[in-house]
């Protein structure tokens, strides 16, 4: 049976660094949520400030990485908790991206909408970093709003 549990963002990290597939841990987070079958951790969702100062509007968070051992239903279920912790705190919207190449089902499972392709392959202008900081795809934008 699945449970959530708090993690802290060192926790968080700790488990996308050991089984994330192309992200590595993020610096800083609102909250990290975590999912476990059987007293076992399973999967994490670390939501923090939208990555793109266009949607920081101070209402809006984003999940900035998601992570699972592959455990049935885990994501869905990190996904839809992230969202009512997120309401309980007064946010109106939340974000997430995922490749192109990956489906969505989860995400769906969860309620969320897909808002279309969003962003480009690379990060653009004076603050690219010197490696891609994950797989140059194009990218689809879910929503979950109010």
């Amino acid at each position: 049976m699945l449970m959530l549990i708090p993690v802290s963002l060192a926790e968080a990290n700790a488990f996308v660094a050991q089984h994330h597939r192309h992200h590595k841990p993020v610096t800083g987070h609102k909250f990290s949520i975590g999912c476990t079958a059987d007293g076992q951790l399973v999967g994490v969702a670390i939501v923090g400030r939208p990555v793109s100062r266009y949607l920081d509007d101070g209402q809006t968070l984003e999940v900035n990485r998601l992570c699972t051992d592959g455990t049935k239903n885990a994501c869905s279920m990190l996904y839809a908790a992230a969202w009512r912790a997120a309401r309980a705190m007064g946010y109106r919207k939340m974000i997430t991206y995922i490749l192109d190449t990956e489906n969505g089902a989860s995400l769906r499972a969860a309620g969320w909408k897909c808002a279309g392709i969003a962003g480009g392959k690379r990060w653009t202008g004076s603050r690219k970093p010197a490696t891609d900081l994950y797989p140059p795809q194009m990218k689809y934008r879910y929503e979950k709003t109010v």
